[in-house]
């Protein structure tokens, strides 16, 4: 039974994440089949700002109970939603979302970068492990009118 906190904690990997879908991807006998799911995260500090990320998620057995390790590959595309508006001061690089890929090892990041000069926000998804990470990755930018000013730490 020392397992099943760990399952527990691989269930709400995605907390503020909303799935929008999925598709099935490989047929798999017993358990789900392999997926990709569509997420969207509503940026935490940027009221008006939602990230949509597609990402794989692994199937059969070992995924039905949380043990799988689902691959590194995502997309990621930030839009404006509604009206821009960010009530404290944001840092010029920060992670504001992070999900388990795998029961312990692996993650997969979203980091919001401020691109002064252009005013626009910038963010990153990439996916890291304990020992070794994935060069794959995916970026898109948001610009914000210049009307609506971008606090920074």
């Amino acid at each position: 039974m020392k397992l099943l906190p760990l399952l527990l904690l691989a269930g709400i990997a995605t907390a503020g994440a909303e799935t929008l879908g999925e598709v099935d991807t490989a047929f798999k006998l017993i358990g789900p089949d392999h997926k990709i799911v569509v997420e969207v995260y509503d940026d935490p500090k940027v009221q008006g700002v939602s990230c949509f990320v597609s990402r794989a998620k692994t199937g059969g057995i070992s995924g039905a109970i949380g043990l799988a390790e689902d691959k590194a590959e995502a997309s990621i595309a930030c839009r404006q939603v509604g009206p821009i508006a960010i009530a404290e001061p944001l840092k010029r690089q920060e992670e504001v979302f992070s999900a388990r890929l795998s029961l312990v090892f692996k993650k997969l990041r979203i980091v919001r970068m401020v691109d002064e000069k252009r005013h626009t926000l910038v963010y990153l998804t990439y996916s890291d492990r304990l020992i070794d990470g994935s060069p794959k990755n995916s970026v898109t930018a948001v610009p914000v009118d210049k009307v609506v000013p971008i606090p920074l730490k």
